[in-house]
């Protein structure tokens, strides 16, 4: 059964349709899958024990006669993103033995639509990392390369994906989370704009960047997934109205290349890559056009003072007091730094350090402030942008996949691999990462994602464009 399995949200519905595949046999066949693909790939942190009562409910309402775009279908929950009653501790021991006691808003849009949860995916710990190297419950390997990684944080969701465990995933994007796993791993990501999806019962890093979103195999995956996620949340008041409507699709587009943007750092078999996927869209009768982004050089450097200090102000809730990791210290005072030390790893404890240094007293202006600014000023430069152009095109990661353990020792060589893809997360926009190109390293051809980037609530143009250069649209 294994071997013939769906791997696309509509080959999975139209096999339970037509009944030629029952809902639970389609989770017994993942869950035989997983059991034998992920112990060398370790995307899942645990197979929920409940995925067949889960698919026989599915089956129930498919025999009342029930439909809809994912029923039935078995899908990966990122491990930040809660499900009632089941363990969710964003990879880190300081949340190693917490069960969610509610269900993040997209988990309800997706119980209700009929889906069934597979189980929860490693990630970097509290989606801080590009490599899911960061993660405390070990890292994951990336499934075209098993000697490199996954990317982050969101890694496990993409291997999930990519591996072929998954027929979707969710994940998380809070300056590329989303986008650069997938580009890594060769499957579809997609970031979408800032409050188009509920961020309730997600367990917040960047508040102001946070945003969840779909992995899938293809572009018409992703926009099926968005579709159910997406809308109104009255428990999230960052969530955009729904009468607000989204950019109508056209039939020739304008993509923008900032040119000056994409020298530096940037491996060369990934430009070539990226400039073939510009002739796949000029072929298929769009406009190619250079542009400038005179700040967009700053968004790396805007995002990482924004995140940090956002990510301080959302773990110092983690006290080893309310909930959480708890360690006997001397002293109230002593407890609390007995239980941060134990409960986060390296990487939180500098993001946090880092965080708390920029907002504090005599340096709030100077770092925090500035880059505010900044932030409005990046925001307007690409409004302005967007008056002449319908998306802005760039490579999604400045290299292929790199090797385990290549970049642990060096956070800013880290950093980097974020270069286009934090930008639209600081100035609230969708982008699409897609698959388009490869690039061969020691005998193996690694995919290389292509970016695109578009308006507020200029999802369709993203999907539209994204068909294109995966072959699903002429």
């Amino acid at each position: 059964m294994s071997t013939t399995l769906p791997t696309s949200i509509r080959e999975a519905r139209a096999l339970l349709e037509s009944k030629k595949m029952t809902a639970v046999e389609l989770a017994k066949g993942y869950m035989e899958r997983i059991q034998a693909s992920d112990k060398d790939l370790h995307a899942y942190l645990e197979v929920y024990d409940d995925v067949l009562e889960q698919a026989k409910q599915a089956d129930a309402r498919i025999a009342k006669g029930e439909t809809g775009p994912m029923l039935g279908v078995p899908i990966a929950v990122k491990d930040n993103i809660l499900v009632k009653g089941k363990t969710a501790s964003a990879s880190s021991k300081m949340l190693e033995s917490y069960v969610a006691t509610y269900d993040a808003t997209v988990i309800t849009k997706l119980r209700e639509a009929g889906a069934v949860f597979l189980g929860r995916t490693n990630m970097d710990e509290f989606a801080m990392g590009s490599s899911t190297e960061s993660s405390a419950f070990g890292l994951t390997r990336n499934p075209r390369d098993p000697s490199r990684v996954p990317g982050g944080s969101s890694g496990g969701s993409a291997a999930a994906v990519a591996g072929d465990i998954a027929i979707a995933a969710l994940g998380s994007d809070t300056g590329g989370s989303i986008r650069q796993p997938a580009a890594f791993c060769g499957v579809v990501g997609l970031k979408p704009t800032y409050g188009s999806v509920s961020r309730h019962g997600l367990m917040a890093m960047g508040s102001s960047l946070d945003v969840i979103g779909p992995l899938t195999h293809s572009v018409e995956d992703a926009e099926t997934l968005f579709s159910v996620i997406r809308g109104r949340d009255a428990m999230d008041s960052t969530t955009i109205p729904d009468d607000r409507p989204f950019i109508e699709q056209k039939k020739v587009y304008t993509i923008g290349v900032p040119r000056s943007f994409l020298t530096k750092g940037v491996d060369p078999d990934v430009l070539a890559a990226f400039e073939t996927g510009l002739k796949t869209l000029e072929k298929a009768g769009h406009n190619v056009v250079d542009i400038t982004l005179p700040t967009i050089e700053y968004s790396l450097a805007t995002y990482y003072i924004i995140m940090p200090a956002e990510v301080s102000a959302n773990l110092a809730r983690f006290d080893g007091v309310r909930y959480g990791l708890h360690k006997d210290g001397k002293d109230r005072t002593d407890d609390y730094r007995q239980s941060r030390g134990a409960g986060f790893g390296k990487e939180v404890r500098r993001r946090i350090l880092l965080g708390t240094y920029v907002l504090s007293s005599g340096y709030y202006d100077a770092y925090y402030g500035k880059a505010m600014q900044a932030r409005d000023r990046i925001r307007r430069d690409a409004r302005e942008v967007f008056k002449k152009v319908d998306v802005i095109a760039t490579p999604t990661a400045p290299t292929p996949a790199f090797k385990i353990g290549s970049k642990t020792s060096d956070p800013l060589a880290m950093y980097l691999e974020d270069v286009f893809t934090v930008s639209a997360n600081i100035i609230g926009i969708p982008a699409l990462s897609v698959p388009h190109g490869t690039a061969m390293r020691d005998g193996v051809e690694l995919p290389v994602g292509f970016q695109l980037m578009a308006p507020e609530l200029g999802e369709s143009t993203l999907f539209s464009l994204g068909k294109v250069l995966t072959g699903e649209q002429a």
